[in-house]
């Protein structure tokens, strides 16, 4: 898809010397947070000189059109937040307010919110989850007349449900080969819980991309977590002590990567002379770690902007769209520094 060169947020917040959250709330028209006026007006000049297209002026302030996103949880760290972000632009670029709730995964919750979005203008209801899943979209088959797409999730059972999902297959496919093109030939994956499709699919890909390779599948190089550090930590420990050790690890999230820093580090294993290793997700850490991270980059930020695009166009069609990330190549998997 062809990008177009857009002015964003953040060009302004660097332009105008304030962070990327007072653009927005400059732009947005909030009032819950008090800001000086010289603020408000700076950025407001700013976004004109810039050419930003669409200022607060642009805004219709009665029955303005509303996107409604329904996330079932969001923790602050979260890479999905991209998605939200960008889902947040592309809808002022629009002239269409996206407004956000968490209903806490309870779907009584999320139907009464819908219910009193059809009292609104609002022209579509993005379903979405941090967590890339399969779910059963049942419920909300029949609940509503107002068009509802999935982000971050999909229902087999709901073909004609438009989806719009991170490729978890292509992109574990994408690291575990960048690994065995730098040299490795026993290459570990220290997964999440198996109950979940972003686990089911990266260790997919990874076992594909070994099999293309022509390397072996070993079961024993497999280690499951619940994507907590800790246990991240004790796989890869066990790791080490097996007698034909692996040469490189492909952690499934960026935050089990650190568990497995710190166990390579107790035992004087050296990232990446000894071991090379890449993560999954780049959230903000891995350029921090040392040494920096290989991860992959999810497009959380096309995702959110496609399915809020899908929305204001009013298309019908069941679309499904499935984008692969980029492999961010850093320190952790380069043996020549």
């Amino acid at each position: 898809m062809k990008r177009k060169n857009k002015i964003t947020m953040n060009d302004i917040a660097r332009k105008a010397g304030v962070s990327q959250a007072t653009v927005s709330l400059v732009l947005n028209q909030s009032r819950n947070i008090k800001l000086s006026e010289e603020t408000r007006q700076r950025v407001i000049t700013v976004a004109m000189e810039l050419g930003y297209d669409r200022l607060p002026t642009m805004h219709a302030p009665n029955n303005q059109e509303e996107v409604a996103l329904l996330i079932s949880s969001l923790q602050s760290y979260d890479p999905f937040i991209d998605a939200i972000s960008q889902a947040r632009e592309t809808a002022y670029r629009n002239k269409v307010l996206l407004t956000v709730y968490d209903y806490g995964d309870d779907v009584d919750l999320a139907l009464n919110i819908i219910s009193q979005l059809e009292r609104r203008n609002c022209i579509g209801i993005i379903l979405a989850s941090p967590v890339t899943t399969l779910v059963d979209m049942s419920a909300f088959q029949e609940c509503t007349q107002i068009p509802l797409v999935m982000l971050n999730q999909s229902d087999p059972g709901q073909p004609l449900m438009p989806s719009f999902i991170p490729d978890d297959y292509g992109n574990a496919f994408q690291v575990t080969k960048h690994l065995i093109d730098c040299g490795a030939k026993r290459i570990a994956h220290i997964t999440g819980e198996s109950w979940m499709e972003a686990s089911r699919q990266r260790l997919a890909g990874y076992q594909d991309a070994l099999q293309q390779a022509g390397l072996a599948y070993d079961d024993s190089l497999i280690y499951q977590t619940n994507w907590q550090f800790s246990e991240s930590f004790t796989a890869t420990t066990s790791l080490l002590q097996m007698s034909a050790r692996p040469d490189a690890i492909f952690c499934a999230s960026d935050w089990l990567a650190i568990g497995c820093y710190q166990s390579l580090a107790m035992h004087g294993v050296q990232i990446p002379r000894d071991m090379l290793l890449a993560g999954y997700d780049d959230q903000k850490i891995s350029e921090q770690m040392t040494p920096s991270l290989t991860s992959i980059e999810l497009p959380y930020s096309e995702l959110g902007r496609l399915a809020v695009e899908y929305l204001y166009n009013q298309e019908d069609a069941a679309t499904h769209v499935t984008l692969a990330g980029r492999l961010k190549v850093r320190q952790s998997s380069r043996k020549d520094g």
